[in-house]
């Protein structure tokens, strides 16, 4: 029986903010991977959708980007040059450089302060007095009739794929969606993005969304909202599958490509030795310090809410720190959101609807990007919308589309973390022309209806 102060189950962002930080402040831990050290985001997800983004930013432009350059150099992003597999090898350096013990192999809890890693037939029983469960999560396929058979791309085939389709569905209007839809769209695949809602990528601002689906439709993408794909057909003559929607039409495509959705691998992680049932969930639910038992914790996209590897890092080290004593839990109010498409999106808090059912006093300015300076200056169209309580006279809610967006943004969000009086960021200089001067603008317009 091996002995460490800390066992950490994946090694994805949350992972690896957790066996770094636990380091740091002198712990024993074992890291536990089954696939790549390092996760989805650098080798499946962030990494190579944000490389092949602005490959296609620049090749729409008319500069010499074609494919075969943007496929190369999306291989060098995620260390898969001249191979199938990416390599974790930097991931795994820097981890051993830091005293982590990493073990490849299926890690489940075994009882209170156990784990077992099992590999190639073999059982290694590790003692802990810390378990933090960080397994990530994967794409969930929908049900629909035939899509099984159509064997649809999730996220590890479009961010990897070294040939274009020539023509793709995507299932999806969230982020990982749109921001495939663009790359296909301005590479000049022939592209339909299928999505239930009104509005594309929903947890953004109805503004924001309106604008993506009008630039997605200018890339060329058949853009198809409040509809959903209720059948997959067989090919046809031409190669295409025929997805079936439920208004009664229909789009086709080569390729169907899913974006619908995560759900974290928590049912093979042995929880129920704790009394835990995670049967039939998707994520667990840790409570206001991350724990979903004595001493285990949860974080990423296993505790659920929000998934993003910005989430994840921070719940990372949170969950090091509360098993070291420390009197902290974690603070939810100000979440940044971040979309890669251009013009890039950006919000962080409530939308106005959000914040009037929450019983605050708000109400809701905005600043068209795109007949200010930086939209003039940069021919950029956007906008910069914030939320305001009247009664408290702080920020609530904020939301960008323009570039720079994902930047801007946080100025936002410390407003709102620390309720920064609407007055003091209107009277805070705002560099010109930028974004964030838009943002700064309507700040300027809150403040007024507030003196």
């Amino acid at each position: 029986m091996e002995r460490f102060d800390f066992v950490v189950i994946g090694a994805g962002t949350g992972g690896e903010a957790s066996a770094y930080l636990a380091r740091e402040r002198g712990a024993s831990v074992a890291l536990v991977e089954r696939d790549l050290y390092g996760g989805a985001c650098p080798f499946w997800s962030c990494m190579p959708s944000k490389t092949l983004l602005h490959a296609a930013e620049i090749h729409v432009r008319g500069d010499h980007y074609p494919w075969s350059r943007a496929s190369d150099r999306r291989d060098y992003m995620i260390a898969r040059e001249g191979t199938d597999y990416p390599s974790d090898g930097s991931h795994v350096h820097g981890l051993e450089k830091a005293g982590v013990v990493l073990l490849r192999g299926e890690g489940r809890v075994a009882g209170r302060g156990r784990v077992d890693v099992h590999r190639d037939g073999e059982t290694r029983h590790l003692e802990t007095a810390h378990i933090v469960l960080a397994v990530g999560s994967l794409s969930k396929l929908p049900n629909i009739e035939g899509l099984a058979a159509a064997e649809p791309w999730t996220n590890v085939q479009y961010t990897s794929m070294r040939e274009l389709p020539a023509s793709v569905v995507v299932l999806g209007g969230g982020p990982s969606g749109v921001e495939m839809a663009q790359w296909f769209g301005r590479y000049g695949v022939r592209t339909s993005i299928v999505h239930s809602g009104e509005y594309l990528n929903p947890r953004d601002h109805p503004r924001s969304s309106r604008l993506l689906a009008e630039v997605l439709r200018r890339d060329g993408v058949d853009v198809r909202t409040g509809v959903r794909a209720s059948r997959v057909g067989g090919r046809g003559p031409d190669g295409d599958y025929r997805v079936e929607l439920s208004d009664g039409s229909s789009v086709t495509g080569r390729v169907i490509a899913v974006g619908i959705g995560r759900t974290s691998p928590i049912a093979g992680a042995g929880l129920e030795t704790l009394g835990i049932d995670s049967g039939g969930k998707d994520a667990l639910k840790p409570d206001d310090r991350l724990r979903i038992a004595e001493n285990v914790y949860a974080v990423g996209d296993a505790a659920g809410g929000p998934l993003s590897t910005h989430l994840a890092h921070y719940q990372g080290e949170l969950a090091v720190r509360i098993a070291l004593g420390e009197d902290v839990k974690p603070d939810y109010s100000a979440i940044p959101q971040a979309l890669y498409t251009e013009p890039e999106m950006a919000g962080v808090g409530l939308k106005l609807d959000e914040a009037v059912q929450r019983g605050h006093d708000a109400f809701e300015e905005t600043t068209d990007l795109g007949k200010s300076a930086k939209g003039y200056a940069s021919e950029s169209v956007g906008h910069a919308t914030i939320v305001v309580d009247r009664r408290e006279k702080v920020l609530l809610g904020a939301f960008i589309a323009g570039p720079g967006a994902s930047d801007a943004i946080h100025e936002a969000v410390l407003a709102i973390k620390t309720k920064t009086p609407v007055a003091v960021l209107a009277d805070t200089i705002h560099a010109f022309p930028t974004t964030s001067r838009v943002l700064g603008t309507s700040f300027s317009q809150a403040a007024k209806k507030l003196a």
